[in-house]
């Protein structure tokens, strides 16, 4: 068996890592990891003939020559690789997790980073199990900084991933109503994202950036104890950095203040969605935390433009939409209706899809969704998949606008009716979970 430490001197000579014979790198090191529906040690020959130094294998049979190294695991021998890895590693590695706004965050905070440090971040959503050991792998040693993200939908995943990634600074974005099903119900999501500040509290000078606005993290952070803790936000007057939207048309602009020295500063956006105000904020938080001039974190901040269908704005012929489509769960469907709401706009649409992974509540949060989409300020409403369907037909909410939504089965189905009643020069926010695949009714805009 091959042993954790002969896998890393390999590692050091091959510091690539495939999973994927249709992707091998010459050269790289195959780890042959087991899928639903597939055991990838039937590919490890594949990935030896398309150039893969060595491969990974956790199952003699296939263990051809001395480039097949036989493991007890492959994800575990994967996983214990990237661990030793990061006790190499003499660089900030900022560790974040949360129910809503992580990509976006980590992509805010890389941009921030990157106007002084060499910084890797995870790319895509390579956030669990598989996707954090490989983002550690992918760190060599020309980078100066990291930032990891760690995405759960049960507990005890936050504590697993920590201790791969082994942040030395962390934060959690928020605490909602997401994977409830996984994590039974909410106290289970503050007790599987609060692994996270479980793994600061034990780390040595381990670091957390809290948001003081809001109670549950502040409550969260003080049960356990944490120390050192650097504030952001109004509520703390001990905070780094505070800030406050100006403006919301609907790109944002952030007016922020230095708390070290009261100097206030605005940056320009190209994101939507007053919700979004906390993770701009721990962006600029950290970057004042390592020093990078203000000018520069505004440059980082206006540099970012999202483009992964998390509040992401497109302009068509005649419509603006706020493509938000890759995930929803009751919290952040909630603040995109909210925000919609507000814009200064002529005519505002929602086009909300169902929630996944919600469980023995999917009734009752889809319903408070559609009182929701009621009680905001928009003119059309529509609302897509079973769930929504469902909730429709048993809630005794009826308000005068019911005549201004309308409720399908399916998007094809949706879409049929967007073609014979095209929506013109409107705002459009298309929310749902990623498997209602709510962009295929954007080119019908």
């Amino acid at each position: 068996m091959a042993s954790t430490e002969e896998l890393y001197q390999l590692y050091l000579k091959h510091p690539i890592i495939s999973t994927d014979t249709r992707k091998i790198v010459p050269g790289s090191l195959f780890f042959a990891l087991k899928g639903d529906k597939f055991d990838a040690n039937t590919f490890a020959e594949s990935a030896i003939r398309a150039g893969a130094a060595y491969a990974v294998i956790d199952n003699p049979a296939y263990q051809l020559s001395n480039q097949y190294l036989l493991v007890d695991d492959v994800l575990t021998a994967l996983q214990d690789l990237a661990r030793n890895h990061r006790r190499q590693l003499r660089i900030p590695v900022i560790g974040l997790t949360g129910s809503n706004g992580k990509t976006t965050t980590k992509d805010l905070i890389n941009a921030v980073l990157s106007q002084r440090f060499k910084t890797y971040a995870t790319q895509g959503n390579l956030n669990n199990h598989i996707g954090v050991p490989l983002s550690i792998l992918a760190i060599n040693k020309q980078h100066e900084a990291a930032v990891i993200e760690m995405g759960a939908n049960h507990q005890k995943e936050i504590e697993l991933l920590s201790s791969i990634a082994q942040p030395s600074h962390g934060l959690i974005t928020n605490v909602g109503k997401a994977h409830l099903e996984g994590f039974g119900g909410i106290a289970g999501v503050r007790k599987g994202k609060g692994e996270l500040y479980d793994f600061l509290a034990s780390a040595k000078n381990g670091i957390t950036f809290v948001n003081s606005d809001d109670p549950v993290l502040v409550a969260m952070a003080s049960e356990r104890n944490l120390h050192p803790i650097v504030y952001y936000g109004d509520a703390d007057p001990s905070g780094i950095v505070s800030g406050k939207i100006i403006g919301n048309d609907p790109l944002l602009t952030l007016e922020w203040t230095d708390r070290r020295n009261e100097h206030s500063y605005i940056v320009q956006t190209h994101i939507t969605g007053e919700y979004n105000l906390p993770n701009i904020l721990v962006a600029i938080a950290i970057g004042r935390y390592f020093d990078i001039d203000p000018v520069a974190i505004n440059a980082g901040i206006n540099g970012y433009q999202p483009n992964n269908n998390r509040s992401q704005i497109t302009h068509t012929a005649t419509n603006t939409l706020i493509c938000d489509y890759y995930n929803a769960n009751p919290s952040s469907m909630a603040v995109a209706i909210e925000n919609l709401g507000k814009l200064d706009a002529a005519h505002k649409v929602l086009i909300l899809g169902d929630m996944f992974e919600m469980g023995e509540e999917a009734a009752a949060e889809h319903e408070a969704i559609i009182k929701k989409a009621f009680e905001a300020g928009v003119n059309e409403r529509m609302f897509i998949g079973p769930e929504f369907q469902k909730a429709a037909q048993s809630i005794d909410y009826r308000p005068s606008t019911i005549d201004n939504a309308v409720f399908y089965p399916s998007v094809e189905s949706a879409a049929e009716y967007l073609k014979n009643e095209p929506i013109r020069n409107a705002t459009v926010l298309i929310k749902g979970s990623r498997g209602m695949a709510l962009e295929r009714l954007v080119e019908l805009f």
